[in-house]
């Protein structure tokens, strides 16, 4: 899952105004065009295996042509659909993980700086509720690794008056990834105080996702989602997640929506 804590709130707004525009292109061409912007706080572990736990924006751009707004996990990465094809849907994804010193996790391991990790997403309708999705990213700061996320909703709604999701998330890294977060090489044993532990790649966690939105009047609403992660693997067995973390990630997000443009 993408941790937004860690980074100005300017910057998120800016990735979200930017990814928000394609919406508009894969909708019909008629009709008016609506804009929908959610904004709030959303609280989340402070990087990966953390036990403590940072506010952050939590931030969506919505628009579109159509009788309703295309469905969005609450937790997927930045990004919209480049191409759309019948159910099936890929494009760009965007994610980000704040820093992480040795003063924040409280021993004398390497230091994990700001991530910025670019890749892509393809994502299909199995039947009109029920979406799967797959993402790859790359990191090109900070831990410099693979990460990917396979994920399935479930999705039951009443036009744009109400949404509400669920479904399970698996959330993989490589080797370069688990080691930056919950490694430990020889000399930093001897700097912390922990055993050595040279994870390899995988799964790392496995977990579930809630999210519901509602309208509250012709232009508000209300949005709010819950996630669930226990850390698995390589990842759970690390003295990094035992000893100065936790192998339970929860999360979660309340905002305000704003709709305008066109006709509900």
């Amino acid at each position: 899952m993408t941790d937004y804590s860690k980074f100005p709130a300017l910057f998120v707004l800016a990735c979200a105004l930017v990814s928000g525009p394609a919406h508009a292109q894969e909708e019909d061409a008629g009709g008016t065009k609506r804009t929908r912007i959610i904004l709030g706080p959303q609280l989340a572990p402070s990087w990966p295996g953390a036990d403590k736990y940072s506010v952050g924006p939590y931030i969506d751009v919505s628009r579109t042509r159509a009788s309703e707004f295309e469905f969005e996990a609450p937790d997927e990465s930045f990004g919209s659909p480049l191409v759309h094809s019948g159910d099936f849907a890929f494009g760009p994804a965007l994610g980000f993980i704040g820093k992480r010193t040795a003063s924040d996790i409280g021993a004398d391991l390497p230091k994990v700086g700001f991530s910025i990790e670019a890749g892509g997403f393809a994502q299909a309708y199995l039947t009109p509720s029920l979406r799967v999705r797959v993402e790859g990213r790359k990191g090109l700061s900070g831990h410099k690794g693979w990460v990917g996320e396979v994920s399935a909703d479930y999705i039951a709604r009443e036009g744009d008056d109400w949404l509400l999701s669920i479904g399970p998330r698996v959330t993989l890294g490589d080797a370069k990834y688990t080691r930056a977060y919950f490694g430990v090489a020889p000399a930093a044993a001897l700097a912390s105080g922990l055993p050595a532990y040279n994870p390899g790649g995988g799964v790392q966690s496995v977990g579930v996702t809630a999210g519901y939105h509602r309208m509250i009047g012709k232009n508000w609403g209300v949005a709010v989602y819950g996630r669930y992660d226990r850390l698995v693997g390589d990842a759970a067995d690390s003295p990094v997640a035992r000893q100065l973390g936790s192998r339970s990630q929860p999360s979660g997000g309340i905002a305000l929506s704003y709709t305008f443009g066109g006709d509900r």
